[in-house]
């Protein structure tokens, strides 16, 4: 029996319940879950944590969840004797394949050569190694009254980068080992093995600094699901939270005022120019608000079956779902986000229209919601193009 197992305690002395912060829409553990669910070499896949919020997102995202002990939840408290723990509880398991959550470009192409290697060829742990070249030289202390010395090189006749293999670093993305060498205290011993990883899919998040690059190299590495990647055709936007911010002021002539982010008419304006259709939707009725802004985009108003209007509209320009993608907020969205094949909300969303989106915009209704799921359409284009060309 081999099993995955996600360490993710609540207490994080860098960034607050980090394991579950989004990174590019996605909780950071959902990208590794994804990875191993997607990888179908494992009989079980788990998460240990400590805390609620932890538990919701790892089974919204299929893993099992197992409540570590306050004793294995300290900052104090290491990997080795988290997982020997959850082996006290789990005596069906033989191999546990220990996955970091901090390691969000894992593919499961990479656990399905580990497995390979740990179940057919005979080893007893195996670990992940990134490839790099840095030179090294020793540490001098203050006070100490010597010259740094090379560890790695000859000053005399430094490698070009091209003519230096480099060395193997661990990238701590994750640690196979058989039950045997973990009850005896060791994630590596036995016969060992590492496995090297591409330099682009070891990213590590330790400190918040590292978070704006881990969501570029997400968007440019990641793996996001088993289905290819279909170019966007059409955007569909719920207008009452996404377009405007919700609210509605009434004037003593009674009046109605809606406000907008001019961010938010750029947005659709990129959308449309890099040929991608823009359609809006409302439950109520918003007509002159519409024809005020000017906007020129087909609309729906006094929708009050959201689904249905959106599989007209997919029809009606013959496209697949994979082709559709889907703004919304509230509750009334949630069957429109679960079928389109890429769907977002704003900051502010409701609690159930956010766990049925794949992306949770930094932005909250109009205010900008519009032009940064824009930016994250764009960006999964360029990913389509990668794969086109690859």
């Amino acid at each position: 029996h081999l099993a995955a197992l996600v360490l993710a305690r609540g207490g994080s002395k860098g960034i607050p319940l980090k394991n579950i912060k989004l990174l590019a829409g996605v909780p950071l553990i959902g990208w590794v879950l994804r990875a191993a669910i997607d990888a179908g070499v494992f009989h079980s896949v788990w998460v240990s944590t400590d805390h609620d919020e932890i538990e919701k997102v790892a089974k919204q995202f299929g893993a099992q969840v197992h409540r570590r002990s306050p004793e294995v939840s300290q900052d104090s408290s290491t990997s080795l004797e988290t997982i020997r723990e959850f082996l006290n509880h789990h005596h069906e398991i033989d191999i546990v394949g220990n996955i970091q959550a901090t390691s969000p470009c894992l593919h499961p192409s990479d656990l399905i050569k580990v497995a390979d290697l740990i179940q057919k060829e005979g080893f007893d742990s195996v670990f992940s190694v990134v490839r790099r070249h840095q030179f090294r030289w020793s540490e001098v202390k203050k006070g100490e009254n010597k010259m740094t010395e090379p560890q790695n090189l000859n000053p005399a006749k430094r490698y070009r980068r091209q003519d230096w293999p480099g060395e193997l670093y661990e990238n701590g993305s994750f640690y196979f080992a058989k039950r045997h060498l973990i009850e005896k205290g060791y994630l590596q011993g036995g016969k060992m093995a590492y496995y090297e990883m591409r330099a682009e899919h070891s990213v590590d998040i330790d400190i918040d600094i590292d978070w704006p690059i881990a969501e570029q190299r997400v968007l440019s590495f990641g793996y996001f699901g088993n289905e290819p990647l279909k170019e966007v055709k059409l955007l569909v936007c719920s207008i009452d939270g996404c377009l405007t911010n919700g609210r509605i002021y009434v004037t003593e002539d009674q009046k109605e005022m809606v406000s907008y982010d001019y961010r938010d008419i750029v947005g659709i304006d990129l959308l449309r120019k890099r040929g991608i259709q823009v359609r809006l939707i409302s439950e109520r009725d918003c007509s002159k608000t519409l024809s005020a802004m000017q906007l020129g985009c087909i609309a729906k108003v006094n929708a009050t079956n959201k689904l249905q209007v959106l599989e007209e509209w997919r029809k009606d320009i013959a496209l697949s779902w994979k082709e559709v993608a889907y703004l919304g907020n509230e509750e009334s969205d949630v069957e429109c986000l679960k079928s389109a094949g890429l769907s977002g909300v704003p900051a502010d969303a409701c609690t159930v229209a956010q766990k049925a989106a794949g992306y949770i915009c930094k932005s909250s209704g109009g205010c900008g919601a519009i032009r940064e799921f824009a930016e994250h359409i764009f960006l999964l284009l360029e990913k389509v193009n990668s794969a086109r060309k690859q």
